[in-house]
């Protein structure tokens, strides 16, 4: 008489609402910071958007001077560069230094409450299983470091831009490269088989670089969230979506670094384990 052992998955009962604490404590800062600003007089909203938004061509001056005064020389007969000179002189830059810590600044600022509760929207629908493969600490540094890329990929295809950029938009497009590395595999919830017993998202071995760009359902994620940065973001105010310019680029940076950084945030795989239900024994004749 022979027994095949107990074979268990682990079930992880869900409620509809249970974000990390680590997200929504995020949010909290986040809507905090908008509330804040939105009632301080206008002289403070100024200064804390001159002093940690981030403006591409701050650097850029700061790194090469020589570009300010190519700049200037053309103020008297270009356009553009006379609104950019008028841009540096609302903005105080002049004196300031290159402020390297709006690179990560930038993103606890928003333009509005709608713009903040978008962003919100995105946190809380890509932050939980990110926070949870990842936990608390390193999931705080993976939307720092998304952020910092954000901004660098916007400086540079901008780099004499003076507009200020804010928003987490960035962070939160890392935080949707991120998720691409696992939630399309064997297991996750938009992978091609269902899951076993609905495991926990950190038990889901994560794809490879290569593994994600041979994917279909990968590859059909990233080219429609590819259009749509594109029709949203650059094509924002041609379409009448806002009336500001969308740092569409910056999207693109957050979101790369998000799918390339990955490993290097992402704890060691741990398989599922193991309770639940009897296995029914596959050899007949067997009690």
């Amino acid at each position: 008489m022979s027994v095949i052992e107990p074979r268990r998955i682990a079930r992880r009962s869900e409620p509809m609402f249970n974000a990390p604490l680590v997200v929504l404590g995020l949010i909290v800062v986040l809507i905090a910071i908008q509330a804040v600003l939105n009632w301080a007089p206008d002289a403070v909203q100024d200064r804390v958007v001159r002093d940690f938004a981030f403006v591409p061509g701050r650097l850029t001056i700061s790194i090469w001077p020589r570009r300010l005064i190519e700049l200037l020389d053309r103020a008297n007969s270009d356009p553009a560069a006379l609104q950019q000179a008028q841009a540096i002189r609302e903005l105080r830059i002049l004196g300031g230094g290159a402020k390297p810590w709006t690179l990560l600044t930038y993103a606890f600022l928003h333009g509005s409450w709608t713009h903040v509760l978008l962003n919100s929207v995105w946190l809380i629908a890509f932050g939980p299983p990110i926070a949870r493969r990842f936990g608390a600490g390193r999931f705080l540094l993976f939307m720092a470091v998304t952020a910092i890329f954000s901004a660098l990929a916007h400086w540079a295809s901008a780099p004499m831009d003076f507009s200020p950029l804010i928003g987490a938009s960035g962070a939160d497009s890392g935080l949707m490269g991120a998720a691409t590395r696992f939630m399309f595999q064997p297991g996750a919830p938009l992978g091609p088989s269902a899951p076993i017993g609905e495991p926990e998202i950190e038990s889901i071995p994560a794809a490879s670089l290569r593994g994600v760009f041979v994917d279909r359902r990968a590859m059909i994620f990233l080219g429609i969230w590819l259009i749509t940065n594109f029709i949203f973001g650059a094509g924002a105010q041609t379409f009448g979506f806002s009336d500001a310019p969308v740092a569409w680029v910056a999207h693109l940076g957050g979101f790369f670094s998000g799918l390339v950084l990955f490993p290097l945030f992402d704890r060691p795989f741990r398989p599922p384990p193991l309770t639940g239900e009897l296995a029914p024994d596959p050899r007949p004749g067997s009690v």
